[in-house]
């Protein structure tokens, strides 16, 4: 009787363990949160790239470019355009890729995704 009595304790706790345990590991909101913030990261990315285009070409959108973008710029390319050379940056954060005139500082083209080589008409 005791054994009996004993096992049906174990199995009640152990089952109430297991319940209290999972039940805060599943929350259906959390998918809506991190939707909502992804929406709001492309928005946000998109913003950086909507400033950058406004001002491109012109003196001081290579500051701008390293403003919104600081410490988070990778160089994944150098390719003819400019006055002579451009240099393509990456930032892995906002998936965004964009090319700079470094002989004037000034950011030629920006696109989403990773690009190795612009097409040489968008870097003239």
């Amino acid at each position: 009787m005791k054994l009996t009595s004993l096992l049906a304790t174990t199995i009640v706790l152990s089952g109430t363990a297991v319940s209290i345990t999972s039940l805060p590991a599943f929350n259906p909101n959390s998918f809506q949160v991190s939707a909502q913030s992804m929406s709001e990261s492309n928005s946000e990315s998109q913003g950086k790239i909507d400033q950058i285009l406004a001002v491109k070409g012109k003196p001081g959108s290579g500051d701008l470019l390293r403003k919104l973008y600081e410490k988070d710029l990778t160089p994944i390319g150098v390719q003819p355009g400019g006055a002579g050379m451009v240099v393509n940056l990456y930032s892995k954060k906002d998936n965004t890729t964009l090319s700079l005139c470094t002989v004037y500082d000034v950011v030629v083209a920006a696109k989403k995704g990773r690009i190795a080589k612009f097409k040489p008409a968008e870097v003239k």
